[in-house]
């Protein structure tokens, strides 16, 4: 008589600990139907999310918008034929191809009250993820040689920065970003056994899905580092480089005009990046 409170208690913690080897093919990050009793029509609290809603879908309409404008500006305007103007419109599709990777499927989580994605579609959605992300990491550090060339060697910048070169360093950007996604989801696939998520995030980050992994934490967190120095600080540590370069060719500058422009032209630059 004595054993059976216990014997109760204990089942009770056992059915509220989850873990990925315990459940195997479905995996919850919330309590059971949270989700339902949150966004019941009738609490209060709903109110807000439908207006993050159509802040977040008038947004992305905007971002979706600007993007193609620039692209489309700099297509049809042989003036902006340059190799500064060919970059910009190249982030512009990775931005596009970025956003469009996580805002709409957010938006249909927000008004379906659901966070449940497959594992397919997961690793879809980390795989597009990873890869526009570092195609802008590899672009705005190109962006910032390109600064650095024109600003500290404006005289050899048509040799130096030709169009073969822009359309290498475009094409490194996309083949070295491809990889990066490749691998990710080829490391995903080794470590997570699961084939259905409901994410506690409005999107499928790497990080999180090799949480979800059954295998030692240990060789995970050695590939999250390895990654981020490779398509993180490299990235910056070229960006700062290029520009400890250029702040002091724009302060010998005798032309306050030259000033001017350099700077404001530097300054959006780092504005992106940051």
């Amino acid at each position: 008589m004595s054993s059976s409170p216990n014997l109760d208690v204990s089942n009770e913690i056992t059915e509220r600990v989850h873990t990925p080897c315990d459940i195997g093919s479905n995996m919850i990050l919330s309590p059971p139907g949270y989700w339902e009793r949150y966004h019941r029509a009738e609490d209060p609290e709903l109110q807000p999310v439908l207006a993050l809603l159509s802040l977040s879908l008038s947004m992305y309409l905007v971002m979706v918008l600007r993007n193609l404008l620039s692209i489309l500006a700099v297509s049809s305007d042989s003036h902006l034929h340059t190799p500064v103007y060919f970059f910009l419109s190249n982030l512009c599709w990775a931005d596009l191809g970025y956003t469009s990777a996580t805002v709409p499927k957010m938006i249909v989580d927000t008004q379906s009250h659901s966070r449940v994605i497959s594992h397919a579609g997961c690793l879809t959605q980390m795989s597009f993820l990873v890869l526009f992300a570092c195609i802008e990491d590899m672009l705005l550090t190109v962006t910032a040689y390109d600064c650095f060339v024109a600003i500290c060697c404006p005289l050899h910048y048509p040799v130096i920065v030709n169009p073969h070169l822009c359309v290498f360093f475009v094409l490194v950007s996309f083949f070295l970003s491809l990889l990066d996604s490749q691998l990710h989801s080829w490391i995903v696939l080794q470590f997570t056994i699961i084939k259905n998520v409901e994410s506690s995030n409005f999107v499928c980050e790497p990080s999180q899905l090799l949480k979800l992994a059954c295998s030692d934490s240990v060789i995970n967190n050695v590939f999250i580092y390895f990654d981020s120095t490779m398509f993180g600080f490299l990235p910056i540590s070229g960006i700062l480089l290029s520009y400890s370069k250029i702040v002091p060719s724009v302060l010998r500058m005798s032309s306050s005009d030259g000033k001017y422009k350099a700077f404001s032209t530097c300054g959006s630059h780092l504005a992106v990046v940051c």
